[in-house]
């Protein structure tokens, strides 16, 4: 029988372990992924997360910012722009 090995996930500002990461909001959860596979990027996620948005605002804001770390020219790899895209809608 095939032994099932759990993924030992890293901790964040986001996720310290103690709520399974599938238990947390999805904002959240792009959070710590971000961080964890970049953690160069923890100063502007960090400052999506902090920011006067709401959990939904927050993800929008996180993933804009995401898709942007592709293209050098998308002006949502400014966590500022991208902050303040989620909030217009």
């Amino acid at each position: 029988m095939a032994k099932v090995v759990k993924q030992k996930r890293s901790k964040s500002g986001w996720y310290d372990g103690t709520t399974p990461f599938e238990e947390l909001a999805p904002n959240q959860q792009l959070a710590h992924t971000l961080v964890s596979e970049r953690s160069d990027l923890t100063p502007s996620v960090e400052r999506i997360m902090s920011a006067e948005l709401d959990d939904a605002q927050q993800l929008v804001a996180l993933t804009a910012f995401q898709a942007a770390l592709g293209s050098f020219d998308d002006p949502n790899r400014d966590p500022r722009v991208a902050i303040a895209n989620a909030t217009q809608g």
